[in-house]
């Protein structure tokens, strides 16, 4: 039996929901605040129906907030008020309440909804345990993503973890190659070493060799004491050499020498020191064209790819999508704030979007979302204007495809309406009510059109088009 907590201060609604619903829930009655959070830190109820009081602006925010920290307790909500102002009912959706029924509710209605909020928090909660159980199988340290694309690198990281061969990682910039070595360097048994990332473009060439190697007391002009290199800073553990394609030819050959003979010199010494180092390189630019062109040394090239991996770009695994920009929302809404929820027709437009910046540009697009929203969710209107632009491209496409051959009108016309509906269910986060307000339209008009997307036809194409107001 599902275990129903009803929160209130209504006597009679309190009366009238633990008579009716008793019949086949186990209800429970609350009215204070703190006693439905210590049920709800119980884990001691599967649904809770809310009764929102109609009230002044400041007092419905406080509900609003009242709602974003409940809903960390997993419990799915739904929502009643006597409010019909469509910015109410559009709010209480956005704050991420499963449902809202005007009061007093149909009680049949409510019944049902109580059933479908219980199969849907249950079928949430399997696929996180099943999304778990596969990030502990697939990821890798702070890697993200459960993609096809992202299990090959992940198996790929750990077959190379415990070698000592040079790895090389290519890929985009943005992909997360520096995360990729870090889970390489995580996964092995230099673990307890050092990690050191090392950019080489960001070195001038003047300075590389000393960087790398390390110098005496000096050794040059303005070396005043010796120094120990990235080289030494970083043995018994992972060197990670990013853009080794900046190097210069010059040093190429340097480095090409220390691989080869697994020893090196600081400069302005003849003191040779052992690589104790593993080495891990990485580029976004194409070493094999640079071979061909004669920038890139071809001995160095076979030298540092022997496994290699790559960084899949973002736009061939929309897939991860969805997780990642979750991830980034939790990790930068700032603290005291609660976490927005991602609108679907926010996500619509994430996937939508080409992606150059890779992951990088979604942390960034995600981190300004997390800042700068006002509200309990993220809506298209807090995504930067690339983004919307590619959606509104999108959207002129897909209209552009009507009419469609070999349909007659009324198909055309059916297969435009339904279109309509779906576009308002996905802003609405499926809520019909909402969504035939949306549309101007009654909710039994929306529910035909939406029995004629499963079949049955005749309604969708012999009714008018039923307005409310």
């Amino acid at each position: 039996m599902i275990r129903l907590l009803v929160q209130s201060e209504d006597r009679s609604l309190q009366s009238l929901l633990a008579l009716t619903l008793g019949e086949d829930y186990e209800v429970r009655v609350e009215s204070n605040p703190a006693r439905v959070r210590t049920v709800l830190a119980e884990e001691a109820a599967e649904v809770l129906i809310l009764d929102v009081e109609s009230g002044a602006r400041p007092e419905f925010e406080r509900t609003l907030a009242y709602i974003a920290e409940i809903r960390g307790y997993r419990v799915p909500i739904v929502a009643m008020t006597a409010d019909d102002r469509p910015s109410t009912a559009m709010a209480l959706v956005q704050s991420g309440v499963y449902d809202y029924f005007r009061k007093p509710p149909h009680l049949l209605e409510l019944k049902l909804v109580v059933r479908r909020a219980h199969e849907h928090a249950q079928l949430r909660n399997k696929l996180d345990a099943a999304a778990a159980q596969l990030r502990d199988l697939t990821s890798c340290d702070q890697l993200i993503g459960s993609s096809g694309r992202m299990r090959v690198v992940y198996d790929l990281i750990r077959r190379v973890a415990n070698l000592n061969a040079f790895v090389l990682l290519q890929g985009e910039s943005g992909t997360g190659k520096e995360l990729v070595a870090a889970a390489i360097h995580n996964l092995s048994d230099r673990k307890k070493g050092p990690f050191v990332a090392v950019s080489c473009g960001a070195i001038p060439e003047t300075l590389i060799e000393a960087e790398l190697f390390g110098h005496e007391k000096g050794a040059y002009t303005g070396a005043a004491g010796a120094r120990e290199g990235y080289l030494e800073k970083a043995a018994g553990g992972t060197l990670f050499l990013d853009e080794i394609a900046e190097l210069s030819l010059a040093t190429q050959v340097k480095l090409l020498r220390l691989l080869q003979q697994r020893e090196f010199c600081r400069l302005g010494s003849n003191t040779p020191i052992s690589l104790e180092a593993r080495v891990v390189f990485a580029t976004h630019r194409n070493l094999e064209r640079m071979v061909e062109e004669g920038t890139f040394r071809q001995d160095l090239y076979f030298r540092i790819n022997v496994l290699k991996i790559e960084a899949p770009p973002l736009r061939e695994r929309p897939e991860d999508i969805p997780e990642l920009a979750r991830h980034f929302v939790r990790q930068h809404t700032p603290p005291g704030k609660p976490e927005p929820q991602i609108l679907n027709s926010a996500m619509e437009m994430l996937l939508a979007y080409h992606w150059p910046g890779n992951v990088r540009e979604l942390e960034n697009v995600m981190q300004r979302a997390a800042i700068l929203n006002e509200g309990y969710s993220i809506s298209p209107a807090d995504l930067p204007e690339p983004l919307r632009a590619a959606a509104a491209e999108l959207e002129e496409t897909e209209l552009a495809a009507f009419p469609a051959e070999g349909l007659s009108f009324e198909e055309q016309l059916r297969e435009y309406k339904l279109r309509l509906i779906s576009k308002a269910l996905s802003a609405c986060n499926g809520n019909k009510t909402l969504a035939a307000q949306r549309l101007s339209i009654t909710r039994a008009y929306l529910h035909r059109l939406l029995r004629a997307q499963s079949g049955d036809t005749s309604a969708a194409e012999t009714a008018p088009l039923e307005r409310t107001g």
